[in-house]
């Protein structure tokens, strides 16, 4: 039986007529193909909060809902049958999105992103690989078509090696931010593909934060217990809003370029499942609200936590109440890929850091916001995230959530 490792990490081009299809010329060209994929991928990224906040309901959470969709969509290209049709279900692909036309979108991405990274005002970088055994028959279309994301390494004569040079790959990518993300375990000699996904952001406030105003203060991590943690502060004018639909107090940092902003969700400090209400109540249709500029610009005096969270997530379960059906059975179709029977994935990791600031933030995943103490905030112009709150990392062009997670324990 042959095993497959999908490390999901914290981002036109020539078809062979009968790679994914029998006749892929015969798929016309989708022209919303690239804004469908988008739509997809942020249902994808709200229903993944929900499930992993599930799983940890207690913790610190940090992740790339990015990586992990960029991991699954290489598990989508080299699927078929049964675990094709799960698959897309599950990342929310749009029925009428073929695999012609969202290959296409994927790569019109991801040329856009290397020529649109602009160092001078932020860093975002997405790399994506499949790392193929050598003894593994791909089809040969599958290995024209995905170009500078296949790699082959020896792991049936020598995993470590093998593990080495994935893992030295992801703290390339990443700036050495993520490390060691497969363990000693990850692969053996059974290991037939890893697909992985590395993503890397760096960004500079465009209104830094005062370094000579930081001081520690409290932070109510729950109504029986606080702790003293960095608080960075400052005045100046921000987008703020209350949402009712989300019970949550809304505060929008932009990084330098205005093209990627964090936006923090506060709930009510008296509402003890504020943060769990929070995500489960944001939807595609909500976050476009949040995120639309129509909403005014006021003075704002703002106070939220400096600090570093690097998490590991095993992502299987998560996957698995997701839908994404038998990914991880014997029972797998991968006859995209090969027509070697009896392709599965073993497990899907992720690992995340952010690093959070007076200059900004440095974030990095491999798949691999500020509360009130009443209904209403008696100075709504003060922003001061003293106790658990939701944070996410959103690139507007896109529409895309490229980072998120939620601050509840400094101490964890």
């Amino acid at each position: 039986m042959l095993k497959i490792t999908l490390v999901a990490l914290i981002v036109a081009s020539t078809v062979n007529s009968q790679c994914f299809y029998k006749d892929d010329q015969s798929k016309k060209l989708n022209p919303e193909a690239r804004t469908s994929l988008y739509r997809g991928q942020l249902a994808f990224t709200l229903n993944l909060f929900n499930a992993i906040n599930g799983a940890v309901p207690d913790d610190n959470i940090f992740f790339s809902p990015f990586s992990v969709y960029h991991s699954l969509l290489l598990a989508y290209f080299t699927s078929g049958g049964h675990t094709e049709k799960s698959l897309k279900e599950s990342l929310q692909i749009d029925d009428n999105l073929d695999k012609i036309n969202l290959m296409t979108a994927y790569k019109v991405d991801k040329r856009s992103r290397a020529a649109n990274n602009n160092s001078e005002s932020y860093e975002f970088t997405n790399a994506n690989k499949l790392f193929v055994d050598s003894e593994l028959r791909a089809r040969q279309c599958l290995l024209d078509l995905f170009g500078d994301e296949f790699e082959a390494l020896n792991f049936h004569s020598d995993p470590k090696a093998a593990r080495d040079h994935i893992n030295e790959w992801v703290a390339r990518i990443t700036k050495n931010n993520i490390k060691d993300l497969l363990p000693e375990d990850g692969v053996s000699e059974d290991t037939k593909l890893v697909l992985a996904n590395a993503a890397y952001f760096k960004g500079v406030w465009a209104s830094k934060f005062p370094a000579e105003r930081t001081k520690k203060e409290a932070f109510f991590v729950s109504e029986t217990r606080q702790t003293l943690v960095p608080f960075m502060k400052q005045k100046g004018t921000f987008h703020y809003m209350v949402s009712d639909d989300l019970g949550a107090q809304i505060l929008e940092l932009p990084y330098k370029g205005n093209d990627i902003s964090m936006y923090i969700l506060l709930p009510p400090y008296s509402m003890k499942e504020g943060v769990t209400n929070i995500i489960q109540n944001l939807t595609p249709e909500r976050l476009a609200a949040v995120v639309e500029e129509s909403y005014m610009g006021r003075e704002v005096i703002v106070e939220i936590p400096k600090f570093t969270i690097e998490r590991s997530i095993q992502l299987r379960q998560v996957l698995e109440t997701l839908g994404v059906g038998d990914l991880f059975n014997a029972t797998a179709d991968f006859s995209t890929l090969s027509d070697q029977r009896g392709v599965l994935f073993d497990d899907a990791v992720h690992k995340a850091k952010i690093q959070l600031d007076e200059e900004g933030t440095v974030a990095a995943a491999a798949t691999a916001i500020f509360g009130f103490r009443s209904s209403r905030p008696a100075e709504p112009s003060r922003f001061v995230a003293n106790f658990p709150f939701v944070y996410l990392v959103y690139e507007r062009p896109t529409g895309s959530i490229l980072f998120m997670g939620v601050y509840r324990d400094p101490k964890k």
